[in-house]
This record gives structure tokens, C-alpha cells and sequence, in this order.
């Protein structure tokens, strides 16, 4: 039975990979050979000194397994502990409330069900949150009576934010279990609740047993109080723990062995310490001497007993040793983070080839890390920048922000401040598969192009990217005038990079040169205020405000009021196409050659002013047409030709003429109705095109068209059906005469007789005589 059990055991060994196995096989071989000569020995032994072996080979078998104990409580306590630290159980479980915030309070739960599932000898975990109304998780959300309340805050007022303590089974019950309590918030004096982590007995008392080798004998841990709070006993003697109890109290040493004698049975008593978080427990181990020198019963079989014994011995501790062994190389996969063992177990790769490959990861993590860094500081330069030029730094003072820069790792000293603007026009114009809508696409390819060519002219610059189709940069260089030059130089190179990539043209400003910090919001509101000086075509154009002499002198618009009437005259009629044909040369006849863009953007918004002023005369207000946005915003961003008459056309008129036809076919429908409804009531009598016309205030050209347009046919068609469908029933149904029904429809005899052989393809009286005979059998059928 013995070696069933030790081959199921076997059986449920894992190896940790090929070093493990082969250091198991190595030292097995190495172990066995002593405990085969040691078999040899023990038969020329005396039979005392076999007897002592024995009960050393039994200490240091309840040594060892009381170590697994320890180190099963030890992993409980360090486990909890761990999960005390976690944010969820911090100070913020104080303001949660667990009724509304049931998201909260799920984690909180789902937690505990996980701490609850990670040792194997916990049965449940509660948490104990004190306040106004106390309350106790488990598997659900409790709010505790006060009869419970009172026996989770005396817990608390313990003075102890971890240790070990004895809890009832069942409430109302004396039966207490182990429970470990640490309290939350981990780092706190004063803890708010606590996480209490319940001992499984059943399982706890199995573990207990193993302190016993032997079917018989007697296993129990005592406090620091000498109180026992775990306790085993196959001896069938419920004094022998008392007795056991007494004889310890007699030890002076913490641990060691002796032998008593009871109820005329010799036993082995081992014992030791286990120190945990808050007291040492003291662990007692009897087992009978009759187990243990069972081997000596029959000398004959003193050899093959003590040589197999050897090698499970042997094979025990090449087990442990083995595992000693690999437990350094164990550590160092974990602290190289490596948790996945059962994976690369299951492939067979060697340890030392993951260690290999662990140390290759975090290198090349590390790596990634720095140049993760290096961005960082990068994108840290440039939000400094933008807060800079933004006036969000204007408090700071120029020491402070120099100090700044250079943490950053700028080189200031001897240096100066240059900001530069490239704005990008012509992209209504360009060729490429540009759109209105990739102003942001356009944005980002002109910042990279400065980037590059600015890594190859300066040492120190950072790019900014605006929103209207500009890029900024500032450059820090050396204080010199000659430095203006490569400025010049950086400009010409941009522009030609810009026409060849994107096909769009390039205005660059250069602001003038500072050496102080705080004057680099002033110098980029200078640039972005003398860009306005450009004249208004669509070329390349560098303006350099340090040499751009400032003249206030406007020169002289001539305004195409002319084009502005046609213009307004064709939104009246309608027609988009012949707006946009408009806008053109309005636009050309606006701006003469050498006319600076600040000068000609009045003259645009006023023919913006003056077709707004249309659309509230139509009783639209622009508000609504145009959803909220600032139309004079819009328009002042923009830069060039083709698109000011793109605006105009797509979100100016067009949306307008929309508006006037949406609103003009309402008003046709209704009219339409009011026809339909005329015919239906009035077909017998006299009724035509002009009469219908006049009624509702029209010319019967346009109401045969909106008819068309409206029905699908034509206005005498649809009086022609309306009144054969008419006659038809009348034929069908009644025995009225043919010239009768004619004459009630609106007809003539002669003329209806003539019409409805036409729409029917038989004469009346025939169609009667057909229709009338199915009608009398169908209503035979049905009676």
C-alpha cells in the first residue's frame, strides 16, 4: 500500500526543465550509492544504534515538513499582505458608496473571489469596512446588525494592523478556525476596516497531518499564549494532548526531541518554532516508537527494508536537493521576470536558454525604454514651447525660464531668439490629391519638411504646427548678424521642398532676432501678425520684418460693385454655376497685382455682408443656415483664390438656394393637393386646365408642369382616368343608361362612347355586358 502511494506521488512530479531533471538523476545516483552501503552496514549494527538513525532520519523527516508548514503560512501571510496593498483597498473606501457605486463594489467582490482562490488552504475572505453603517464583503455586500458590528470592531481596536487570530465557524457557534486579519489601509495607523483571510480546518488539519509520518500519533501548534489553536489525533487517547501540552511547558530549548512513555506506548516527540507576523507558534509532533523501528520487527528483513528505504531516501532528498539546487536559477527567472514556466516546460527548452532569452528581452526592452525617453523629452521641449508662445509662462521670470530651457537641454548662453512662419497657399489650386478637408494631412507634411531641412541647418530649433495651414519654428543661434543669411537660406530651401512635394506655394516671415525669453511670445505674434503683409497672389514670397519697412499706407480698392448686383441676381434665380462664374471675376477685378492681402480682405467681406443681407431678406436667418458657425472667421483664414470661391459657392450659396427650393416645393405640393382635391369633387362637371389655374392663383403653363412633376401625368390624363374609372363602376353596378352615365361623368354620349372604346379597347355596352354577367355569378358564390 506504502509503494502505491509513493508511485502515485511519483506520479504528480513536474520537471521544471532538462538542468532539473538531469541534476534529480545526477544526484539520485550519487545519493543511492551511500544508502546502498549504509544498508550493508546497519546488518553488522547493533540494533540501538539502528534505533537512534531512525529517529534522526524521523526528526529531520518532521523538520522538513514542518518547514512546508511555515512556508504555506508564510506564503498566506505574504499573499494577503500583498493584496492589502493594492489602490482598491485604500483610503478611497472611506467616500465609496457601495448602493450607488455597484461598479465599485463588483470589483471589490471579484477581488476577494480572486485572494480567496489563491492559496489552497484559504476558505473565505471578508472585508471589514468600519463606518456609519459597518460593512462586511464576502461573496456579496452585507451591511452588519449591531450584534455582528461589535465583534468586527473589537478586532480593530486591537492595535495590530496584521496578525493571527481565532474566529468562529458559524456565527452563534463556539467552533473557531485560523484566520489571519491585516488592516486596510495597509500603510495606516489608524485602518478603516480590515481583510480577513479564513483558514479552510479541514484542509489545515490534513496539512497538520503530515507533521505525523504515521498512521498513529499526535500533531498540534500552540500560540504564544501555550493556548493550542490546531490540533490532530489518531491515538484514540483524548488526554494524550494534555499530556503532551504539560511535557512541553517542562522544555526549556524552542525546539528539539524527547520520548515519554504513555498508556505503556513509547513515543517520539518532536518539536520547533514558527515564527509569523505577530507572535512564534510552537509546533508538536508525537508519532509511536513501534512505527518508527517497525524495520527492526524481523532481522531477515533488515536488509531489503533499510535498501529500499535507502532509495526513497536517496530519492527524497535528490528530490529536495535538486529543487535546492534549482532554486537560485528559479529566482533569477522570476526577477528577470519570467512567470510563464509551465509554457516553456512544455516545449522542453532548456532553463538557461530562457534565461539567455529573458536577458536578450529586457535589453532590447531597455532600449525601447530610452528611446521612448529621448521622444519624451522631445515632446516635453515642445509643449514648453507652445506654453511659451501661447503667454502661459508670462508670470515666470527670465532667470526661471532660461533655468528651464537649459534642464531641457538647451545651450543658451551667447544665444539668440529667431521665430519663423512658413504659411502654405494654393491649396484649392494644387494638382495633387489634395482636398479642403487635408489641411491638417498638408499641416503635418510641411512640419516634417521643415524638420529635416532645419536638422541640417541648426543645431538648436523646435518646430510648431498651427491649425490654418502654418508651421512655426523657433531657432536659437549664435549672436551674430550674419546668421541672417542661412535664416534667408533656410526660407528659399523650404520653399522650393514645399513647390516640388506638395505643389503649393510658401510665404515665410522672419521675425527679428531677441535674446531674451520672454519677448518669444511677441516675437511669434509679430510673425503671425506680418504675414498679413504679403501681397495677394499666389507665389512664393519671403517677408523678413526686420528689413519690410511698416507703412500704414492702404492702397486704393476699386470694388466691382457691378459683378456684386449680377452676383446676387443669379443667387435670386437660383443658379450656383453661374455664382461661381461670378465670384471670378469679382475676385480678379478686386485684386490688382501688388495689392497686400490685408488690404483686399475688406473688399471680400463685404460681398460676404451683402449676401447675408439677401438671405435675411428672404426670411431665412443665417444662424440657422449655417448651423452656428462664424462665417467671418472662416473667411478670414483663408488664403487663396480657388478656395475663397469654393467657401463662397459650397458653404455660403449653396446651402442657401437649398433652402429657397425645399421651402418652394412645400409650397407646389400644396398646391397640387388643392387641385387633386378640385378634380375629385367636380369631375362631372366642366372643369379644365385654366379654370384650376385661375382658382388657385397661376398660369396653367406652370400648373400642367408642377402637375407633371407632382402626379406623374399630365393634368388631362388624370381627369380622363378619374372619370372612365368613374363610369366603370357605374357600368358595372347599376342599370343606369349608357347616355345617363356618360352625361354624370362629364361627357357627351357620342365623345364618351369614342373615349372609353379608347382607354378600354371595347365599347361601353360591351364592357357592361362582360362585367355585369361575372358580377351576378360572383354574388351567386358568395350567397
Amino acid at each position: 500500500m506504502k509503494f502505491k502511494n509513493i508511485s502515485t506521488k511519483l506520479k504528480t512530479l513536474q520537471w521544471r526543465g532538462s538542468f532539473h531533471r538531469n541534476s534529480f538523476i545526477l544526484i539520485l545516483l550519487i545519493a543511492s550509492i551511500p544508502g546502498l552501503i549504509t544498508g550493508l552496514c546497519i546488518y553488522w549494527f547493533a540494533v540501538g544504534k539502528v534505533e537512534n538513525e531512525l529517529r534522526t532520519l524521523h526528526t529531520s523527516q518532521i523538520e522538513q515538513r514542518a518547514k512546508n508548514i511555515d512556508e504555506q503560512f508564510k506564503y498566506l501571510e505574504y499573499s494577503t499582505s500583498h493584496w492589502a496593498f493594492e489602490p482598491r483597498f485604500g483610503e478611497s473606501l472611506r467616500n465609496i458608496d457601495f448602493v450607488r457605486q455597484f461598479t465599485e463594489t463588483y470589483d471589490i467582490s471579484k477581488t476577494l473571489l480572486l485572494l480567496q482562490g489563491s492559496h489552497n488552504l484559504i476558505k473565505k475572505v471578508d472585508l471589514y469596512i468600519e463606518g456609519e453603517k459597518p460593512i462586511l464583503f464576502n461573496s456579496e455586500y452585507n451591511v452588519l446588525d449591531e450584534k455582528s458590528k461589535t465583534f468586527y470592531q473589537e478586532s480593530l481596536k486591537k492595535g495590530k494592523n496584521l496578525y493571527w487570530e481565532e474566529y468562529p465557524v458559524k456565527e452563534g457557534t463556539k467552533k473557531k478556525t485560523l484566520a489571519f486579519v491585516h488592516g486596510i489601509p495597509a500603510t495606516s495607523k489608524d485602518p478603516i476596516g480590515s481583510l480577513i483571510v479564513t483558514i479552510d480546518q479541514n484542509k489545515a488539519l490534513q496539512l497538520l497531518k503530515t507533521l505525523t509520518p504515521y498512521d498513529k500519533g499526535a500533531t498540534f501548534i500552540l500560540n504564544d499564549e501555550n493556548d493550542i489553536i490546531l490540533s490532530s489525533n489518531s491515538t484514540k487517547d483524548s488526554s494524550f494532548i494534555n499530556v503532551l501540552k504539560s511535557e512541553m511547558e517542562t522544555q526549556k530549548h524552542t525546539e528539539g526531541s524527547f520520548q515519554i512513555k504513555h498508556n505503556k506506548k513509547m513515543y517520539s516527540i518532536s518539536y520547533g518554532k514558527f515564527t509569523r507576523v505577530d507572535s512564534d507558534w510552537t509546533y508538536v509532533s508525537a508519532a509511536p516508537m513501534s512505527s518508527i523501528t517497525a524495520p527492526l520487527v524481523l532481522v531477515s528483513r533488515l536488509i531489503l527494508i533499510l535498501s529500499i528505504s535507502a532509495l526513497i531516501l536517496a530519492f527524497i532528498l535528490s528530490w529536495f536537493t535538486s529543487n535546492r539546487i534549482y532554486s537560485p536559477i528559479n529566482k533569477l527567472l522570476k526577477s528577470l521576470g519570467h512567470e510563464e514556466e509551465g509554457l516553456w516546460r512544455r516545449k522542453g527548452r532548456d532553463v538557461f536558454t530562457i534565461i539567455e532569452h529573458q536577458i536578450q528581452n529586457l535589453s532590447q526592452k531597455s532600449n525601447l525604454l530610452q528611446s521612448r525617453l529621448i521622444e519624451q523629452i522631445t515632446q516635453i521641449k515642445s509643449s514648453f514651447i507652445l506654453q511659451l508662445i501661447q503667454g502661459y509662462l508670462y508670470h515666470n521670470t527670465e532667470e526661471d525660464l532660461r533655468v528651464r530651457m537649459e534642464n531641457y537641454g538647451w545651450e543658451l548662453e551667447g544665444k539668440s531668439f529667431t521665430a519663423l512662419e512658413i504659411q502654405l497657399t494654393g491649396l484649392g489650386e494644387s494638382k495633387d490629391s489634395f482636398s479642403n478637408n487635408d489641411e491638417s494631412l498638408v499641416t503635418f507634411t510641411a512640419s516634417n519638411i521643415m524638420e529635416e531641412l532645419a536638422n541640417e541647418m541648426f543645431d538648436q530649433f523646435n518646430i510648431i504646427k498651427f491649425t490654418d495651414l502654418s508651421v512655426g519654428a523657433l531657432v536659437i543661434h549664435p549672436n551674430s548678424d550674419s546668421f541672417r543669411v542661412e535664416l534667408h537660406s533656410f526660407a528659399d530651401k523650404v520653399t522650393k521642398t514645399v513647390n516640388e512635394i506638395l505643389n503649393m506655394q510658401v510665404t515665410v516671415t522672419i521675425s527679428e532676432p531677441t535674446d531674451s525669453i520672454k519677448r518669444i511670445p511677441y516675437i511669434f505674434e509679430e510673425v503671425r501678425s506680418g504675414k498679413r503683409f504679403r501681397i495677394f497672389e499666389n507665389s512664393n514670397q519671403v517677408i523678413d520684418l526686420k528689413e519690410h519697412e511698416r507703412s500704414e499706407h492702404i492702397n486704393q480698392i476699386h470694388y466691382p460693385f457691378a459683378i456684386e448686383k449680377e452676383v446676387i441676381q443669379a443667387i435670386r434665380m437660383g443658379h450656383t454655376a453661374e455664382v461661381e462664374n461670378l465670384i471670378r471675376p469679382f475676385l480678379q477685378e478686386l485684386t490688382e497685382k501688388g495689392i497686400n492681402e490685408i488690404n483686399i480682405h475688406q473688399g471680400i467681406v463685404q460681398l460676404y455682408s451683402t449676401i447675408q443681407h439677401e438671405i435675411l431678406h428672404s426670411g431665412i436667418h443665417p444662424h440657422e443656415l449655417f448651423e452656428g458657425k462664424n462665417m467671418y472667421e472662416e473667411l478670414s483664414q483663408i488664403r487663396d483664390t480657388e478656395r475663397i470661391i469654393k467657401w463662397f459657392t459650397q458653404d455660403v450659396v449653396g446651402p442657401f438656394i437649398q433652402k429657397l427650393e425645399g421651402r418652394m416645393n412645400i409650397e407646389l405640393k400644396r398646391v397640387i393637393e388643392k387641385v387633386v382635391a378640385k378634380i375629385q369633387e367636380s369631375y362631372a362637371d366642366d372643369i379644365s386646365l385654366e379654370s384650376c389655374a385661375d382658382e388657385v392663383g397661376t398660369n396653367p403653363y406652370s400648373l400642367s408642369k408642377a402637375f407633371k412633376q407632382m402626379v406623374g401625368i399630365n393634368f388631362i390624363d388624370y381627369l380622363t382616368q378619374l372619370r372612365i374609372e368613374k363610369a366603370k363602376e357605374l357600368l358595372i353596378n347599376t342599370d343606369i343608361k349608357i347616355n345617363d352615365i356618360a352625361e354624370s361623368v362629364g361627357y357627351r354620349h357620342s365623345y364618351f362612347n369614342r373615349i372609353f372604346k379608347k382607354q378600354i379597347g371595347i365599347p361601353p355596352s360591351q364592357y357592361r355586358k362582360l362585367n355585369q354577367k361575372d358580377h351576378y355569378i360572383q354574388v351567386e358564390n358568395d350567397g
